[in-house]
């Protein structure tokens, strides 16, 4: 089961690497779209489990749409405490839509949901790969802030409530460009809480953009200023994205490809809120581990959020890069106890 699932996402990879970029006239119009839900109460297929490290598995969703733009997302954050939620696309698309739950507390079905262009500077929507690869997503003073590859920038747009009427503005990268690798670079934006040292700056972390030790780049950041420091990297790991807990931990999310018979897998590190400084070396336990035997696919996103009764829930997606091979996933988990943290300097 597990070579096979494999192949198939490899082969969806090397598919989505090989095809162009559909042009704006072969594809459905934008505006609002219908998603289906198919329900996925296991994360360990065929086992009632629902303990995985840290982590309570909540239930999932496999998302489909027959709108052929549906797809490929890369990052996702939630806008209230409602559901409503805003995603981009590594084709250059915001995604807008409401989480509902049922009564349990776990994913039901997505409504309100629309596909729009990321508009560029002169409100224009790009159609080059390489300008479109929206990779990261923060929700910061009431801005969408997004992180390209390709065309490697990071460009504001507002209200991030409406985020689709607005223009590019482009903000000075916190990474010296020529340490960023075309397709591995800032791969991860994340808000921390009002009651963090970090309050008021933003927080990236490159995908394998290395610094002289081999670890993953980073930064703190805003619009003028940024300071550098380094995620310690595990040999084949990448950052997909990361999230701040409420009390000011960070949580990356993780994967790596380790060929066609052991696929992908996917993890979650916990990094120390206050070991992040300028100039720092900082580390952390891995909190949740997972392979192709579980319910996952190319895990690009990770949100936090709180429940009602204050724990934090987590919710990943996936990227299917726009084939059929390959799964638009929902996930999400419950932080029902306190992790170690450890810092390396």
């Amino acid at each position: 089961m597990r070579a096979r699932r494999a192949a198939i996402v490899l082969a969806g990879v090397l598919l989505a690497t090989a095809l162009p970029a559909g042009s704006a006239g072969s594809a459905p119009e934008f505006g609002a779209i219908e998603v289906s839900a198919r329900p996925i109460r296991q994360f360990d297929s065929g086992s009632q489990k629902t303990r995985f490290g840290k982590l309570t598995f909540v239930g999932g969703l496999e998302l489909r749409s027959s709108n052929s733009r549906f797809g490929s997302l890369s990052a996702f954050r939630f806008t209230d405490s409602k559901g409503r939620f805003l995603a981009v696309s590594d084709t250059g698309l915001w995604i807008e839509g409401r989480l509902l739950r049922d009564e349990d507390g776990r994913p039901a079905e997505i409504r309100e949901a629309r596909i729009e262009p990321i508009l560029d500077a002169d409100g224009q929507p790009a159609t080059a790969k390489r300008a479109v690869d929206a990779e990261s997503l923060a929700i910061f003073e009431g801005q969408a802030v997004v992180g390209f590859e390709g065309v490697t920038r990071i460009a504001t747009y507002s209200p991030a409530a409406d985020p689709a009427r607005g223009r590019a503005h482009l903000w000075p990268l916190p990474i010296p460009r020529k340490e960023l690798r075309a397709n591995q670079g800032l791969e991860a934006i994340a808000t921390p809480p009002a009651s963090s040292p970090l309050a008021g700056k933003l927080v990236t972390v490159s995908e394998h953009s290395l610094d002289a030790s081999g670890n993953l780049l980073a930064a703190i950041f805003d619009s003028q200023t940024s300071a550098l420091f380094s995620v310690r990297r595990d040999e084949n790991w990448d950052v997909s994205d990361g999230a701040f807990l409420p009390e000011g931990d960070l949580l990356l999310l993780e994967r790596r490809y380790t060929g066609i018979l052991h696929g992908i897998d996917m993890r979650i590190r916990r990094v120390a809120g206050q070991a992040i400084r300028p100039g720092a070396l900082v580390d952390g336990p891995v909190i949740m581990e997972a392979d192709l035997s579980q319910e996952i696919d190319n895990m690009e996103g990770l949100e936090v959020s709180l429940d009602p009764d204050g724990t934090p829930r987590l919710t990943l997606v996936s990227d299917d890069n726009g084939n059929f091979f390959q799964r638009t996933l929902l996930l999400e988990f419950r932080l029902e106890e306190t992790a170690g943290r450890q810092t390396r300097r």
